[in-house]
Order: structure tokens, then C-alpha cells, then sequence
């Protein structure tokens, strides 16, 4: 599944408000339910796990990001 964000992936906190803020490469689906990472509905990332189907985070506004990942570039996040 591609999750197209504003941001280049998951990350610990509001890139936008938090210059702290780290980058996920890779998280589990349980990192992101027990952290609360709220990038998606919690039942979403459910049954993506349920039915083994990674989720790809990513920076939609950069040019040339969604053919990177469909070419199979790992590209932001990866959820698995």
C-alpha cells in the first residue's frame, strides 16, 4: 500500500513543528498502533497486518517520489 504525506516518511513527531523530529526508515505495524503514530486509522494499519500488506510512506509532492517506489526504490518509510 502507498501512503502518499506532505513529509518524506513516518516520523517520531510533527516534522513541521519539531526540528527534532527523527525519521523512521522501517517500522513494525505494532510500533506504529503502540506509539500512536497517527498516520493512518489505526483499523487501517490493522488490516494491512492482518493481511501481510506492507505500507509505503512517502513524500507525494516531491517530484519524482511515486515512480521511484513503484520502480521499487525504497523510498521514506516502510511499514511491515
Amino acid at each position: 500500500m502507498l501512503k502518499g504525506t506532505k513529509v518524506d516518511g513516518v516520523y517520531s513527531a510533527d516534522p513541521m513543528k519539531n526540528k527534532k523530529a527523527k525519521l523512521f526508515k522501517k517500522l513494525t505495524y505494532m510500533d506504529v498502533i503502540n506509539k500512536k503514530l497517527r498516520i493512518m486509522d489505526s483499523t487501517a494499519v490493522t488490516l494491512c497486518m492482518e493481511n501481510k500488506l506492507p505500507i509505503n510512506v512517502f513524500n507525494f509532492m516531491k517530484e519524482g517520489d511515486l515512480k521511484r517506489i513503484v520502480l521499487g526504490e525504497v523510498i521514506g518509510t516502510r511499514i511491515s
